[in-house]
């Protein structure tokens, strides 16, 4: 019988990975993936079992993991940023535990909000929120409220899944909710393709935010009302006194 680890790659480049991180795949025989992240390990690994997987499948990567551990082989389980923020960790927990399969390790990584809040400078600093826009697995109703309770607790917040084809003004609708409770002016920014080739940011307001054009490889940071701008880089006090 084989094991599973389920791995949280980071940002996408190969020294975001942890050494935890690198230490399963290289011990694995199988790598097993949503395309776009398999994509961005695969020239690290040239000699592994390779198992791209399509979108909104996460199910079947997860039975297909537990056949291959069946079969006696070692299984790494990718995805981008952490294993359990917003990644794969719970649907292999879940259908592991429904299968009878044990021998589950989870591996973390760094997720967007980290890696993200580090190209920008220091956004989050403090106590933060990281919220996503995406309405697939939870309502927007739902969304709608956890943007209003990050707004009235003035937390940092980063923002995941801001926008993809289906959902082109989600970013827009957020930011119309966030600006019934913070002013316009509020200091935010967003990064592109984090840890990757092609990283780019851009600052700007909460206002001029919401005419933004982002996609599902940006990662979106809003301020809370101590977040400041320091040339190109935001900041959100600890609370030290700086002399």
């Amino acid at each position: 019988m084989g094991k599973i680890a389920v791995v949280g790659i980071g940002p996408g480049s190969f020294d975001a990975m942890t050494l935890e991180a690198r230490r399963a795949l290289n011990e694995s025989d199988i790598i097993v993936g949503y395309k776009a992240y398999t994509a961005l390990i695969r020239v690290f690994y040239p000699d592994k079992t390779i198992v791209d997987g399509e979108m909104t499948r996460e199910r079947e990567r997860c039975e297909a993991c537990i056949a291959y551990a069946k079969e006696g082989k070692n299984v790494a389980l990718i995805c981008s940023g952490d294993a359990g923020v917003y990644g794969m960790a719970s649907p292999m927990l879940e259908v592991a535990a429904k299968e009878g399969f044990t021998d589950v390790m989870i591996v973390p990584g760094v997720t967007a909000a980290l890696s993200g809040a580090a190209v920008l400078g220091a956004p989050l600093s403090t106590d933060f929120c990281v919220i996503s826009l995406s309405d697939i697995l939870t309502p927007w109703e739902v969304i709608e409220k956890r943007l209003l309770a990050a707004a009235d607790g003035d937390f940092p917040i980063a923002l995941y899944n801001p926008a993809s084809h289906r959902r082109a003004g989600h970013l827009k609708r957020a930011c119309e909710i966030l600006l019934r409770k913070l002013p316009g002016d509020r200091c935010c920014g967003f990064v592109r393709n984090i840890g990757r080739e092609g990283t780019s940011v851009e600052l700007c307001s909460l206002q001029e935010l919401q005419e933004k054009t982002v996609d599902m490889f940006v990662t979106v940071f809003i301020g809370s009302s101590r977040t400041y701008r320091e040339g190109d880089r935001l900041i959100t006090p600890r609370g030290y006194e700086i002399q």
